[in-house]
């Protein structure tokens, strides 16, 4: 009854078009409220909730958001897609390689699907519209491209992971860094292959030694970024939280002192629209926080580690089983809500199971990527169609392909643990 009165109000509220946040919160209230089995009192959601938030990694993530932000607006952005163009873009679809590259650069800094999408596509679509690259093409490559944004670290999803799971979020980030460079290179020789077969344009200019150098001087602070977070991180000397707080700081100090496109009157907006998206996450952070509670604290978590555990699964099958089920969800749900919801249900079983955590950290991962890309909530389609105009089923019958390498990479991690998790040995 009570995992009726959970779901069943959970579903309607999605398909009234309640924000899921809202949903997730109403639902475990009117659950209190009915079930027979229930007796505590309502304002344990409110408990709940911020029993959520209270968490020092969580902070990472409003940092996180906000050094993205500075980034795009001081410069630093456009300096990386210059540096990727002199790298690879005198050669046939040498900027869909760029593209790929520069995306791989800018997740090294934002941590954001979307926000990848958005700031290399601003920088780069046009331009190539305009010299000859397929339209729809075009944008289906930056749609999955933008996929590395929350695998290469830093990544706002591994750090909502690592603190429901209690992983570690360094071992996370460098899981992360092996498949993301993975998924560029899959993307890259797909984009290559796409490149000679539809006669994409070969550049005519040639960037020489002196150019390429000058192009990588200029990237330098930029590419300082990933070495600030992730070198605080791996030597110990600064926690996740405390890498992202000055990753603000050095996004600032660059934007405004190095690159000067960064003014004082440039941050209130900056930092308005930083809290509007940092709320957001919170909010469903702390709304799912109080689901999942109530789907512990009634006993159905423990029924369904039960079923499960009866079906006599191998950790493999598990794990395929785990795939499906998020790439379902992501379908028609928000990525991070997906993870905040399932994982404190699905990481016991696969815990009891020897699963290693890690292993099943990038299952988690790469799936809600994947669910970024997805219709009918594919948030990344989505952010293409502002850069591009075009619609969203022509986009994502161009991404086919690229897609299809992506998904191939994810299947790759999902079956095969070592995939993951040799660089931590």
């Amino acid at each position: 009854m009570t995992g009726f009165l959970l779901f069943g109000s959970f579903a309607l509220l999605l398909v009234l078009g309640v924000p899921i946040a809202l949903s997730l919160g109403a639902a475990t209230m009117f659950t209190i409220v009915t079930s027979p089995d229930i007796s505590v009192s309502i304002s344990t959601v409110a408990q709940r909730i911020y029993g959520g938030l209270e968490s020092t990694s969580i902070m990472a993530i409003a940092f996180f958001v906000l050094a993205g932000n500075l980034m795009t607006r001081g410069g630093i952005s456009r300096r990386i897609v210059d540096f990727a163009n002199s790298i690879v873009g005198g050669v046939r679809g040498g900027m869909a390689l760029a593209l790929v590259l520069a995306c791989a650069f800018f997740a090294a800094l934002s941590g954001s699907a979307p926000a990848t999408v958005v700031a290399i596509g601003a920088m780069l679509y046009d331009d190539m519209i305009r010299i000859g690259y397929p339209k729809d093409r075009t944008a289906g490559l930056l749609v999955v491209s933008g996929g590395l944004g929350p695998i290469i670290p830093p990544s706002i999803i591994m750090v909502i992971y690592a603190t429901l799971t209690g992983a570690s979020v360094g071992d996370m980030f460098s899981a992360g860094m092996v498949i993301g460079l993975v998924i560029m290179v899959v993307l890259m020789v797909v984009g290559g292959y796409f490149a000679y077969k539809e006669k994409w344009p070969k550049s005519t200019e040639k960037y020489t030694l002196r150019e390429f150098l000058v192009s990588a001087v200029k990237a330098i602070p930029a590419l300082m970024l990933p070495l600030i977070i992730l070198g605080g991180i791996y030597s110990g000397l600064l926690t996740p939280t405390e890498s992202s707080a000055v990753a603000v700081v050095w996004a600032l100090f660059a934007g405004m002192f190095i690159y000067r496109e960064l003014s004082l009157s440039d941050l209130v907006p900056i930092i308005l629209n930083s809290a509007k998206s940092s709320a957001m996450v919170l909010f469903i952070i702390g709304t799912s926080t109080a689901f999942s509670w109530l789907f512990t604290f009634s006993g159905l978590s423990r029924a369904m580690v039960s079923s499960v555990m009866a079906m006599n699964l191998s950790p493999i099958l598990y794990c395929v089983a785990v795939a499906c089920i998020l790439l379902m969800f992501g379908t028609f749900m928000e990525g991070i809500a997906i993870a905040v919801l399932l994982v404190p249900v699905l990481w016991p079983i696969a815990q009891s199971m020897g699963i290693n955590v890690i292993h099943f950290g990038m299952i988690v991962c790469v799936a809600n990527v994947i669910g970024t890309m997805t219709p009918p909530v594919a948030v990344n389609i989505f952010a293409a169609t502002t850069v591009s105009k075009l619609r969203m089923g022509d986009i994502a019958k161009a991404q086919t392909p690229f897609f299809i390498g992506y998904l191939a990479v994810f299947i790759a991690a999902v079956l095969i643990p070592g995939f993951s998790t040799f660089i931590l040995k």
